[in-house]
């Protein structure tokens, strides 16, 4: 996911300023890529559970893990071909054949679980199998729609050779890109790996597993804005029309703001029931009702975080970005979470309110860099960038 967030800044620009083409250039080589890193990643995963019993995790959560991961390893590969596909499409506002392609394959995943997990031996083994063959279904639907839609016509003239250039220049925007995300999301997974440390690992893994699932469920809503926000401004600014790139920052972070105050409020509502939706044990059902109002919190200010991040990605800040959330996430939020779960022991509570501290120095972060961004010059950088990648020289833009 992170490496294809380069896909926002150069298939935005590119199709910002009527470079056509390049997407479909930029959306091939990006697919070389990261083909070519899911195989390490692949090794990886396959030896989870021997990786998490040397970080002293619980025996039987360490081998239930590594077989879990080993069936997912054929939706690696698929998740990255699927992130190119909807990178290339989000770029140029065609959203609803994704929507349908994810309802189509949404329904299709909840027959293939059924299958694999209830009516077979598969039982974890099953779930992880079912979602591998649902991300290669939604690989499939796009990949028919984008090689048969009229609407990606000017935008895919197929398998080209110039793919294979200017690789370096696409890897330089795509390791900061990925540090940005990794250095995020890896801060979550730390949580639940640290929670495995914590009196009663059971429990406190069970409850932390069922936020970081709830908490990555409801921020598919910011993240849609953030993906939103990234494309018009990318567009725009490719385009040459840096105040609309301004003015789309601001309207989506009051969206963003709505949203979480609207999800806050669900949240607090359900708290009691929420946790039947996972398990029917009494005690894991009350402890993750205490989580919900910070996870309440939490998903507040990851709305405001996604868009500003979403505008990072679109006007090509990567780099700046990754280093805010190094220091957001590893310098602050993490410290904290250790302080209040291991040395003030409140637990579980404890290492998500350390995240909450580090969201909001990445926000803060975030909103001051935007905020400070001087738009008619971003426009320029990217002209040159687009017309870099093109071989062409760059227009003028006008202020």
């Amino acid at each position: 996911m992170g490496m294809a967030s380069a896909l926002d800044t150069f298939c935005g620009q590119s199709y910002g300023a009527k470079q056509y083409h390049m997407l479909g250039i930029h959306m091939q080589r990006a697919m070389f890529i990261l083909t070519l890193v899911s195989i390490p990643l692949a090794v990886i995963w396959s030896n989870t559970g021997f990786i998490l019993k040397a970080l002293g995790q619980a025996h039987n959560i360490s081998e239930e893990a590594g077989r879990y991961a080993r069936f997912m390893i054929p939706s690696l590969f698929a998740y990255g071909l699927l992130q190119c596909l909807v990178r290339f499409l989000q770029t140029q506002n065609i959203v609803f054949p994704m929507m349908v392609s994810s309802g189509v394959t949404t329904l299709l995943h909840i027959l293939v679980c059924w299958i694999l997990v209830l009516k077979s031996d598969l039982g974890s083994r099953g779930a992880a199998l079912a979602n591998s063959i649902s991300y290669w279904v939604n690989v499939l639907l796009l990949a028919f729609y984008v090689k048969l839609s009229p609407s990606c016509a000017k935008t895919w003239t197929g398998l080209s050779k110039e793919a294979l250039h200017n690789i370096m220049t696409f890897i330089r925007l795509a390791i900061p890109s990925a540090v940005m995300v990794c250095l995020e999301m890896w801060s979550f997974e730390m949580m639940v790996l640290l929670s495995g440390l914590l009196p009663h690992p059971e429990l406190e893994t069970s409850v932390l597993s069922i936020s970081l699932n709830t908490a990555g469920t409801i921020w598919m809503i910011p993240f849609g804005l953030g993906g939103a926000v990234s494309t018009r401004v990318s567009n725009e600014l490719g385009a040459g029309h840096p105040k609309t790139a301004r003015l789309a920052l601001f309207v989506v972070l009051v969206l963003a703001v709505t949203e979480g105050i609207l999800v806050g409020l669900v949240l607090a509502l359900i708290r009691n029931i929420w946790g039947y939706a996972y398990t029917n044990e009494v005690e894991v059902v009350k402890y993750v009702a205490t989580m919900m109002p910070i996870l309440a919190t939490s998903n507040f200010l990851d709305g405001l975080q996604c868009v500003l991040s979403g505008a990072v990605r679109g006007i090509g800040w990567q780099k700046m970005g990754a280093f805010i959330n190094l220091g957001s996430y590893y310098l602050v939020g993490i410290p904290c979470a250790v302080l209040l779960a291991f040395v003030l022991h409140i637990g579980g509570k404890g290492l998500w309110l350390g995240i909450i501290c580090a969201l909001i120095v990445q926000v803060l972060s975030l909103f001051i860099i935007t905020m400070g961004t001087r738009w008619a010059e971003e426009a320029k950088k990217a002209s040159e960038r687009v017309y870099h990648s093109t071989g062409k020289v760059p227009v003028d833009i006008a202020s």
